[in-house]
């Protein structure tokens, strides 16, 4: 601890959800006089929800400040030094200090800290294309990002809309456009929408997408993005294909923001995130600790390290973070990988491996595809939905599933995450004690149904 100080400081970088919520955790475990908390935030807007973008954009949410949990007032209000639009230039890891620079006014300075909490984040993919950074081209990933979008829509008199990126966000916001009068197109790298499905699933994707209006280009890698005589954009290219834009919306993905870990020497993973203990430490520092989108995470069904930027797990850190900085004990065991999204009224969710991910881990499995309904049949509203299962071959332990269908569907894929954290294999999830009536679920739940005929599928038998 600096001498000149009688207390401990807790620097934190990023002031989102894994940033402000360990600010606040530490807060409740000590009090000013005990802990210096000093956070800070590039951008203009504290501990808000980055998932809801796409709903703001499309006007499902009507106000940007919903989206915002708390804001800088409020965690002063708590005893926490939040500093916004101030930007962490550097990382002094020896000398336990951070730079930073007031964007504002440009005025630079050194903060020393006892204890560290990295929460930068994650970037949006942006590849270095030609006319990539032409007006009318976004990016989504902080509210400073959905604003600058909405008012290119307020601005813009034509009506056509691409989107590069079929994940999450693409397939989110192709839906959020379509809803603000756009012609959408979407170009996609991949066989089919949502990679984080396997083709056979994502194609039930494809296909509710197109009852929407949007067009969907597959297999297709954009080369360039076309500008007019004004700097606009006007199209994107592929090798194949001009498709006219208005606007652009990148929804390639994201990669854990980790410039200033990087250059301090932290230890990063495979995937560009940090590498942390269960207590969300950084590897190899006591006082270091690191959460949310910066950093990658166990897989507990796959047994590696992977990167999941969402604002669920950023939350779980920064609470882990908090307790531990605080003086308390806390751990994040892992993840299995729980998704869900929609789009219009089809319901998409996913936890644990997809088949090239068990090809990846070495692992034998069997899987199993069912067309179930999510009330009984006899039941006003019962929809249809479709549930695919991956059993490890001989042991039948569950490694994932994947769920497509109409309302009711999504939440049920909850079932399977708590099976695959448990470790269960498909026989025990045959058993689970699930809740039935006709207005919520057949007899046999479609999860449970997936479940026996993986059983057939590893043992032979039902």
């Amino acid at each position: 601890m600096d001498m000149s100080r009688t207390r401990e400081r807790l620097v934190v970088v990023g002031g989102d959800a894994a940033g402000m919520a360990a600010a606040s955790q530490a807060r409740r475990m000590k009090g000013p006089d005990e802990l210096e908390i000093i956070a800070f935030e590039r951008g203009h807007f504290s501990s808000y929800s980055a998932c809801g973008i796409p709903y703001w954009v499309g006007g499902d949410v009507t106000d940007r400040d919903q989206l915002i949990a708390r804001t800088p007032e409020e965690h002063r209000d708590r005893g926490i030094d939040l500093r916004m639009r101030t930007e962490v230039t550097a990382l002094d890891v020896a000398g336990g200090r951070v730079r930073a620079r007031d964007l504002e006014s440009g005025a630079e300075a050194w903060t020393s800290y006892d204890k560290l909490v990295i929460a930068t984040g994650a970037r949006p993919i942006r590849p270095p294309l030609p006319g990539i950074d032409a007006p009318g081209v976004h990016g989504v990933q902080t509210l400073d990002d959905g604003q600058a979008l909405i008012d290119t829509l307020a601005r813009t008199s034509g009506r056509r809309a691409v989107v590069v990126g079929a994940g999450y966000i693409g397939v989110e916001m192709a839906e959020a456009l379509v809803n603000r009068g756009y012609e959408v197109t979407v170009v996609n790298r991949g066989k089919e929408p949502m990679s984080t499905l396997d083709p056979d699933m994502g194609r039930l994707v494809h296909e509710a997408m197109e009852g929407l209006g949007i067009t969907m280009v597959n297999d297709a890698e954009v080369t360039k993005i076309l500008t007019g005589e004004d700097g606009r954009v006007r199209a994107v290219a592929t090798e194949d294909a001009e498709y006219p834009a208005d606007v652009v919306v990148l929804g390639i993905g994201v990669r854990p923001e980790t410039t200033l870990a990087q250059a301090a020497g932290l230890q990063l993973g495979d995937h560009g995130g940090l590498l942390t203990d269960q207590a969300m430490r950084v590897r190899g520092y006591e006082n270091i600790w690191a959460g949310g989108d910066c950093v990658e995470v166990l897989d507990l069904v796959s047994g590696r390290e992977r990167h999941i930027a969402l604002g669920t797990h950023a939350n779980k850190h920064g609470q882990v973070i908090g307790a531990n900085a605080g003086g308390g004990y806390a751990t994040f065991p892992g993840v299995v990988g729980t998704a869900v999204s929609k789009v219009c009224d089809l319901e998409i969710a996913r936890t644990g491996l997809r088949e090239k991910d068990a090809r990846r881990a070495g692992l034998q499995y069997e899987k199993v595809t069912i067309e179930s309904t999510s009330r009984s049949g006899y039941y006003p509203g019962a929809a249809p939905m479709t549930v695919k299962m991956l059993a490890e071959r001989r042991t039948g332990r569950l490694l994932g599933v994947q769920i497509v269908g109409r309302e009711g569907a999504g939440k049920r894929v909850d079932i399977a995450a708590v099976a695959l954290t448990a470790g269960m294999t498909v026989e025990q999830v045959t058993s689970l004690d699930l809740g039935y009536a006709p207005p919520f679920s057949p007899v046999w739940d479609p999860v449970q149904v997936a479940a026996r005929k993986a059983v057939r599928a590893v043992f032979g038998r039902g």
